[in-house]
């Protein structure tokens, strides 16, 4: 019997790890599995034909929110072109889906519910010897005309149980990114996350661990993202991990989900002695509204999550990445704003900012009609409206979000930012105004080149702050153009280059000067501006964009400030 074991991610640099943990736990017993790995954004005809030219005997998917609709096109697609070939689903996405799911879709087999090893081992296994399941814990089967539902049952619960799908060499490791668990479960019940009905947490050993890490570690896989739910739950158990990798790592990167506020003074010291950039956090702030938080039945703990970030940042050894939701209940504009500044002001790498998805299967769900939460039917449960936020709230709160991305995540929008923040009165609002500017006029309707932004970023400002703040905010934009970019004369409408004759005779003899270094190749580009940061009155920005081979361009600045009879008053930074 041939089964193959089918996925579709949403980007080709992600690898399944389900897949391969999957096919390692079924084994030889279950005759010949084969993993094959798609991306939602292949032809859905290519992607049947590939399928089919395989010759299976059972196709099994792996169901996620990002990929149902496709996967279901493909069972639907695959029933009709090979009748009798078994169409399996299971994952997150359908294990709380009932009968009703076989109704919709008439060539589905079966239906494997939460973890998936033991009830995908038992279906196939039986099928291989030629015999019918019959009451296998977590599957839902049809024979005919009838739908028969097994009864619920026991995760594995020691995971060492499972074979290594690394060293089984069933995991490509070819793409960049590798997924890694060391964990399954999490102690806490966040009533939007589906972890709220499993708040066991199971663990593989730490020798099962280092042994699968070294594995990665020595076929030098770029970036191991490590899915367990929180991380560190186990405080002593992170830091042994953080340990091993500390001593055996050699040029990979580690990314974690953590819980910041279970951070103790005993690790954050053995995170000051990492690597800068081989480890990246992921911490689920979600909300800085202590009543919010209450009602999602999440622990707020936020100073004690605010001073863990804050040491992370002054060490500067890992990468923060911090994220905010909207839409939870009693949570308004204004309160998702001030979430927004609350935490930038922890100065992130990567601030996120999403609407909640409401999931089936989550006690949110569960409770949505009751908190008058309304959303999408359709995956990804996206919310459309709450008591504190109606459909056109959310709406702009989700171009916040796509502004946020563009501008703090991209770390090329510095000076401006800050000028925002002034301007505004905060960095919340000011960009909950751009937001609404870019509503009404449709500026990021579309993709957009950073050259574009820059400019539809100096039209809105226009429209928004008419007089001497927006020429404030237009000259923070053009100098964190520069800083970012080469400026051509093609490309200098942001910026005033009309130089006093002691500006252009300075420019000229830095040039000079800069360029008798001998340093790769030259380029530059002189600018006045009027409201820099720590200077006062007119001053010339000269950018010197130097290529050196191997290492690329790098930007690097003088400055040059006259005084009223014209004499220069300062020189290089």
């Amino acid at each position: 019997m041939r089964t193959l074991l089918v996925t579709l991610h949403s980007k080709y640099i992600h690898a399944s790890l389900a897949l391969p943990c999957l096919a390692a736990y079924c084994g030889e017993e279950c005759g010949e599995l084969l993993i094959r790995e798609f991306t939602v954004h292949e032809p859905r005809e290519a992607v049947l034909a590939a399928l089919l030219r395989e010759q299976p005997d059972v196709v099994a998917f792996s169901v996620y929110l990002w990929n149902r609709r496709e996967s279901f096109e493909l069972i639907d697609a695959l029933a009709v072109a090979r009748p009798g070939l078994r169409l399996v689903a299971g994952g997150p996405e359908v294990s709380f889906d009932g009968p009703e799911l076989f109704a919709r879709h008439g060539g589905l087999t079966a239906l494997v519910r939460g973890e998936g090893e033991r009830p995908l081992k038992a279906l196939l296994a039986a099928w291989a010897a030629g015999g019918e399941p019959e009451g296998i814990a977590r599957l839902t089967l049809r024979r005919g005309d009838l739908i028969g539902e097994g009864p619920d049952g026991p995760p594995l619960a020691d995971l060492d149980t499972l074979p290594s799908p690394f060293r089984a060499g069933l995991v490509d490791l070819t793409r960049g990114l590798v997924y890694f668990e060391t964990s399954r479960g999490c102690p806490f019940r966040c009533s939007f996350c589906l972890s709220a009905r499993d708040d066991r947490v199971r663990t593989f050993s730490p020798e099962r661990v280092c042994a699968d890490l070294s594995y990665l570690i020595d076929r030098e896989v770029p970036q191991i993202k490590l899915v367990d739910r929180t991380f560190n739950s186990d405080p002593a158990r992170a830091r042994e991990i953080f340990r091993f990798l500390l001593a055996r790592n050699r040029s990979s990167r580690f990314h974690f989900e953590i819980a910041a506020h279970l951070l103790d003074e005993e690790t954050l010291a053995l995170l000051d002695a990492a690597p800068p950039g081989i480890f990246q956090f992921e911490i689920g702030v979600q909300s800085t509204l202590e009543t919010t938080l209450r009602a999602v039945d999440r622990p707020a703990a936020l100073a004690r999550l605010e001073e863990a970030v804050r040491r992370l940042r002054a060490a500067g050894r890992v990468r923060l990445h911090l994220d905010l939701v909207a839409g939870l209940p009693g949570e308004g504009h204004g309160d998702v704003l001030a979430a927004v500044d609350r935490v930038a002001a922890l100065h992130p790498d990567h601030l996120q900012l999403e609407p909640v998805k409401i999931l089936p299967g989550t006690p949110l769900r569960d409770r949505a009609g009751l908190l008058g939460l309304r959303f999408d039917p359709s995956p990804p449960y996206t919310v459309l409206a709450t008591p504190n936020l109606d459909f056109a709230g959310l709406e702009r709160l989700r171009a916040v979000s796509r502004l946020l991305d563009l501008t703090f995540n991209a770390g090329c929008f510095p000076t401006f930012l800050t000028a925002l923040a002034g301007t505004a009165g905060s960095l919340g609002r000011g960009l909950d105004r751009l937001a609404g500017d870019q509503l009404e006029h449709g500026w990021l309707r579309h993709p957009i080149s950073r050259d574009g932004l820059f400019l539809h970023l100096a039209a809105a400002v226009d429209r928004q702050w008419p007089g001497g703040a927006a020429q404030q905010l237009r000259e923070a934009l053009a100098y964190d153009l520069a800083r970012c970019e080469r400026i051509v004369p093609a490309r200098a409408a942001l910026f005033d280059t009309a130089l006093a004759p002691a500006e252009s005779a300075w420019v000229r003899d830095e040039i000079r000067r800069e360029g008798a270094r001998g340093e790769g190749r030259l380029q530059s580009f002189a600018a006045a501006f009027h409201h820099l940061p720590e200077t006062s009155g007119r001053t010339v920005c000269l950018f010197l964009y130097r290529t050196r081979s191997r290492t690329g361009m790098s930007v690097e600045e003088r400055r040059f400030c006259c005084t009223l009879s014209g004499q220069p008053e300062g020189g290089r930074q």
